[in-house]
């Protein structure tokens, strides 16, 4: 559980993560020489120079001591102080406990090491002046005062040292950026290039950057050359089988047209286009992703012009609100026959069918829903597969394919950096088909 919870704060991209990568260590550092170095080196100095002004007060008190009465205390300590740099007066209020702001870590060294050693030690006031140390301590003739130099029990200015650390680190962290992100940029442009060749688009792209990664580049280059080439292949070789199976086919069609018409040869003509239609459903498959090229469109025209060419063929097709225009970079052939296949299914096994779009800022849904049995759950994932006819779940009477019309659709969607998805129609109970685009 919390391992989920750490990764879900920690960044998603490369620059986020290479950027925690470097700081980490940094500010680690940082904090490790602050917290051991200088707090530890800063405490013994402090410790150090607040014993010398121990002694300095014990003989000053000890002079205060020997005094017959206030007035001579007095004289003697000023006498002893100046030289010493001490200032003493017999105030009617002074220090008691300690007094220091919450930040003044060698304030608390100053205090324990002055009540350690002075016997006589009422409290210390260090939140008055930073400059400026006040000590009360109890003596014969009554509470007395003592003030000196702040510097004198801790050093000056250390912070200057974390300033310095800071700033350096700073700096050396934003070097170090500007170098990994140039280490950084390959890396990108070769997920840029593979994102976009997932969505069925070729970008420009050259191997740079270290050698790994270059390795990785031309690798990448390489797998889509073949897969090109391999696309290219299936394409041409399916268009030579069905050329090459038109020319018996058109022979034998004009051959039975020519013979006596009997049930014998309009069942074997039949038949002819059945294996027609068949070989024009293999081309359209082989050929799903090379129909046309990118090129900005609106969605909406597409659907709309499905829907009319549907309903023109007597299919009862609604279709819902459309967004306004909007230009999407889709193959629009492709997309026109992914649809069309989507409504031609949904009208073979329905009475009626429902159109829908939604354009969002990373992809573009179209929506094909009927009133017919659907497809059940489990089903589903066969139902995309080439060559997968659910008859049993379709409904037999209302005839069918080869099992291409959802391969077909899949495969545009997946040319588009997409997915075909099906469902239940909680509008009208049959299938609902979402052919997902990326943008």
């Amino acid at each position: 559980m919390w391992r989920a919870s750490i990764k879900r704060m920690l960044p998603r991209g490369l620059y986020g993560r290479a950027a925690l990568i470097l700081l980490v260590p940094v500010v680690t550092l940082q904090l490790v020489v602050s917290v051991v170095f200088i707090q530890r080196q800063f405490e013994d100095l402090t410790r150090q120079m607040s014993r010398a002004i121990v002694l300095e007060l014990v003989f000053l008190a000890d002079l205060v001591e020997e005094a017959p009465d206030r007035e001579a205390a007095l004289a003697r300590a000023r006498a002893v102080g100046g030289p010493l740099a001490l200032s003493v007066a017999f105030p009617e209020a002074v220090p008691l406990g300690e007094a220091r702001l919450f930040y003044d870590l060698s304030g608390k060294t100053v205090t324990a090491t002055l009540a350690e050693g002075l016997p006589d030690f009422l409290g210390i006031d260090l939140a008055t002046s930073t400059r400026l140390v006040r000590v009360g301590l109890e003596t014969p003739h009554g509470p007395m005062e003592v003030g000196f130099d702040r510097r004198r029990v801790s050093a000056s200015n250390p912070h200057q040292l974390l300033v310095l650390m800071v700033v350096t680190g700073v700096l050396m962290t934003l070097i170090a950026y500007l170098f990994l992100r140039n280490q950084l940029r390959p890396i990108t442009r070769l997920a840029a290039a593979a994102e976009a060749f997932g969505k069925g688009r070729a970008m420009p792209y050259k191997p740079s950057g270290a050698a790994e990664v270059r390795a990785a580049g031309w690798a990448f280059l390489d797998m889509r050359a073949r897969i090109e080439r391999q696309i290219e292949q299936r394409t041409l070789m399916l268009s030579g089988v069905s050329h090459d199976l038109r020319t018996p086919l058109t022979r034998l069609k004009l051959e039975l047209s020519m013979a006596e018409q009997t049930p014998e040869t309009e069942a074997m003509l039949r038949d002819l286009a059945d294996m027609e239609q068949m070989i024009d459903t293999f081309l359209d498959f082989a050929r799903s992703e090379a129909l046309d090229d990118l090129r900005p469109c609106d969605p909406a025209d597409l659907l709309l012009r499905v829907a009319e060419r549907a309903r023109g063929i007597g299919g009862p097709v609604e279709v819902g609100d459309m967004p306004p225009g909007q230009e999407v970079l889709l193959r629009p052939l492709a997309v026109e026959r992914a649809l069309q296949n989507l409504v031609n299914n949904a009208l073979r096994y329905g009475k009626r069918a429902a159109l829908g779009l939604s354009v969002n800022p990373g992809r573009v849904i179209f929506t094909v829903e009927d009133d017919g049995p659907g497809i059940p759950a489990d089903r589903r994932e066969q139902a995309l597969q080439p060559f997968q006819r659910l008859d049993a779940a379709r409904g037999q009477e209302k005839g069918g394919g080869v099992g291409l019309g959802l391969a077909i659709a899949s495969d545009i969607a997946r040319g588009h950096g997409g997915e075909l998805r099906l469902g239940q129609s909680a509008r009208l109970g049959g299938l609902r088909a979402e052919l997902v685009l990326a943008r």
